[in-house]
C-alpha cells in the first residue's frame, strides 16, 4: 500500500506533466524537450529550493505545510479543488475513514428516499457505489439498483454507445471517484486495479490525477424498452453520512423523459410487473 508521502510525490510528478509553461507565465524555448515544467521551475515558482521539491516527488518529505501545499498548487496552476485533494493527500485524516451501518438501514436515508418518491432518486458513497435506491430510480435504470457502480456503468459498451461526449463524460467521473475516494481503501484499489487492466482508456485517465466535484448538470441513461433519455440532476451531499451523497433526476415537462417517469410510476403504483409497450397515450 502506497504511504501519503508517495501519493503526493506521484500526484505532483503527474500535474508538473500536464502543467506547461504557458499555463504559469514562464516562456517557452526553441526546441524544449520535457512533457510539462521542470522540476526546478516548480521549485522557483513555488519558492522552494530545487532539493527540497525533489524530496516531495521522490515521497521523502512526510507532510509539507499547508503554505507548502498552497504555493504548489500556484506554481503548477491548480484550482480549488485539486489544491483541496493535494491538501488532503499530504496531511491526511488521523486513521481510517470510518464507516457505518449499511445505507439500506439507516432510517435516515430510507425517510428521504421515500420522500422523493415522484422522482428518481439514489444514494452512492464515495467508491461510486449504489447503496441504497427508491422504486423509480431502481425501475428507470439497473446503474442505479443498489450494488450497482457508477464508474463500471460508464466504462461499459451501453455508455460509450449512449453518450456522444463520452471520453469527456468518462473523464469527468473519474475525476470525480479520485477526488472522494480514499486511496486506502481496498475497495478502491481493487477497482482501480481492474479497471486499469481491462480497460487501457481508464488507465491514461487515471494516471492524469484530475480532481473535480460536480453538483449539477445533464445525464444520459439507457432506458429499456425507451431507449435513451436525458435527464437533469443534482447531487446533494448528506450530512453526518461520511461519504455518502443524494443524486436526483428530473426531466423537464413534457419531454419524452417526463412521459418516462409518469409511465413508470403508474406501473410502480398500480404493482404491475414486467414494462409495457411503452407510455400510455393521453
Amino acid at each position: 500500500m502506497p504511504s501519503h508521502a508517495s501519493l503526493v510525490g506521484e500526484y505532483l510528478r503527474a500535474r508538473r506533466d500536464l502543467t506547461q509553461p504557458e499555463d504559469v507565465g514562464l516562456p517557452r524555448e526553441p526546441n524544449r524537450r520535457v512533457r510539462g515544467l521542470r522540476r526546478e521551475e516548480v521549485a522557483t515558482l513555488a519558492g522552494i529550493s530545487a532539493e527540497y521539491y525533489l524530496r516531495l516527488e521522490q515521497g521523502r518529505d512526510h507532510q509539507p505545510s499547508d503554505q507548502v501545499v498552497l504555493c504548489l498548487g500556484r506554481a503548477l496552476a491548480l484550482d480549488e479543488v485539486a489544491v483541496a485533494y493535494l491538501r488532503r493527500l499530504a496531511r491526511p485524516p488521523f486513521g481510517p475513514r470510518r464507516r457505518g451501518r449499511s445505507a439500506a438501514d439507516e432510517p435516515a436515508i430510507q425517510r428521504l428516499l421515500a420522500r422523493r418518491s415522484d422522482i428518481p432518486a439514489f444514494v452512492v458513497d464515495d467508491r461510486l457505489d449504489v447503496v441504497a435506491s427508491n422504486a423509480l430510480a431502481a425501475a428507470l435504470s439497473p446503474s442505479m439498483q443498489v450494488g450497482a457502480n457508477r464508474l463500471l456503468r460508464m466504462f461499459t459498451e451501453v455508455d460509450r454507445d449512449t453518450y456522444p461526449d463520452w471520453h469527456r463524460r468518462a473523464q469527468e467521473m473519474v475525476a470525480v471517484l479520485r477526488m472522494r475516494a480514499d486511496p486506502e481503501d481496498p475497495r478502491i484499489q481493487d477497482l482501480v486495479g481492474r479497471l486499469s487492466i481491462g480497460d487501457g482508456t481508464f488507465a491514461d485517465m487515471w494516471a492524469r490525477h484530475e480532481v473535480h466535484v460536480y453538483t449539477s448538470g445533464t445525464c444520459i441513461e439507457q432506458v429499456e424498452p425507451f431507449g435513451s433519455m436525458e435527464f437533469e440532476w443534482e447531487d446533494l451531499v448528506m450530512p453526518g453520512h461520511d461519504g455518502l451523497t443524494v443524486n436526483l433526476l428530473y426531466a423537464p415537462p413534457g419531454s419524452p423523459g417526463a412521459a418516462v417517469l409518469a409511465y413508470l410510476t403508474e406501473v410502480i403504483a398500480v404493482g404491475a410487473g414486467p414494462l409495457g409497450a411503452g407510455p400510455r397515450e393521453g
